[in-house]
């Protein structure tokens, strides 16, 4: 079975019904619907078309006692959305979740519900999709066909292995090295990318010889610094969330050109930033923050000796475009299965 679904009015054609005639779309359909290509694709129009991160509303959140609430709302001329997660950062070493949660979707001309999404798969596939749009706009955006020699990899849970699925589906990766705090995790995780892309763990030389490096861990102070890296590196930071955490040391941070997704969010939610600079200095334009709209739209160009980072914190625009767009895609191709039948 691929899915388990409901129909929607919206689908029908019939006048809305009751508050459970609602499209209820797993994980499962979440993945095959937003493969790499169309989420890219999906981030990148959005951006291109001229949508504004500034205007993005401050995610909430919650604490709870053994982790914290996560509420994303956001509104587009066609919807508006909702993301809430919960977050327990023990529960990986109990063999559950880190995050877990719903994305619920509404009309935006009444309000009415639209679809219920998994929000954890939900965000598996934007976050990738977002640093690989950032990516390939450093390496001089789709029409360049740029291409990466070595793409290394720092972490080695779920949003390391989906960020380099998602950025080898549109730039082509000659090697992986994967670096981890357990060798038999990030032999693991090698062994699981090989069949998209030739991987193995990595050397104490990988780092230095790298076109790119992803961080993705949930590190709470900075696995990366400005001597680990080659001259002209890209970095991509996405593991820390919060002012308090951060992956990347302040001397990679002060020597780069930065990408952020919004400036607003950066200042108020990026530790990589904010332990890197005081706002301030942020504000005054010490070093400039260029946005993952400006990069799509204009490209500007790098200059050579120096890395580039981008360090992103997620944003409730980047869940609204991409549930916008599988429900979209479903409603096109709908072969999932509707609630109440059988599958095989």
């Amino acid at each position: 079975m691929n899915a388990v679904v409901g129909t929607s009015s919206a689908e029908t054609g019939e006048s809305p019904g009751l508050p459970g005639d609602i499209a209820f779309i797993d994980a499962a359909a979440i993945r095959e619907i937003a493969h790499p290509r169309v989420a890219v694709a999906a981030i990148t129009a959005a951006l291109r078309d001229g949508l504004d991160p500034e205007a993005d509303q401050p995610r909430l959140s919650s604490p709870l006692p053994v982790g914290e609430f996560l509420l994303l709302p956001a509104h587009s001329r066609t919807h508006a959305g909702l993301k809430t997660l919960t977050v327990a950062p023990h529960n990986p070493a109990a063999g559950a979740p880190k995050i877990q949660g719903w994305y619920l979707l509404f009309d935006g001309s009444d309000l009415r519900p639209v679809a219920v999404l998994e929000g954890a798969a939900l965000t598996l596939v934007r976050t990738p999709a977002v640093t690989a749009v950032a990516i390939r706009g450093l390496l001089g955006g789709e029409q360049a066909s740029p291409s990466i020699a070595l793409l290394t990899v720092i972490g080695t849970g779920p949003q390391a292995e989906a960020h380099v699925r998602t950025l080898a589906a549109v730039v082509p990766v000659q090697q992986v090295a994967v670096l981890g705090r357990r060798s038999d995790a990030a032999a693991a995780l090698a062994a699981r990318l090989s069949d998209t892309v030739p991987a193995r763990v990595a050397t104490d030389a990988d780092l230095r010889a790298s076109d790119v490096v992803i961080t993705a861990t949930s590190s709470s102070t900075p696995v990366l610094g400005l001597d680990d890296i080659g001259a002209d590196a890209i970095v991509a930071a996405v593991g820390a969330h919060g002012l308090d955490h951060r992956e990347i040391d302040a001397t990679l941070v002060r020597a780069a050109d930065v990408i952020v997704e919004g400036r607003a969010s950066a200042l108020r939610e990026n530790g990589n930033l904010m332990q890197a600079r005081p706002v301030d200095e942020w504000e005054s334009g010490v070093q400039s923050l260029t946005t993952l709209a400006e990069l799509v739209r204009s490209r500007p160009e790098r200059l050579g000796g120096r890395p580039a980072l981008y360090t992103g914190v997620g944003m409730a625009w980047e869940d609204l475009v991409m549930a916008e767009r599988i429900v979209a895609e479903r409603r096109r191709t709908p072969h999932v299965t509707v609630a109440g039948e059988s599958g095989s």
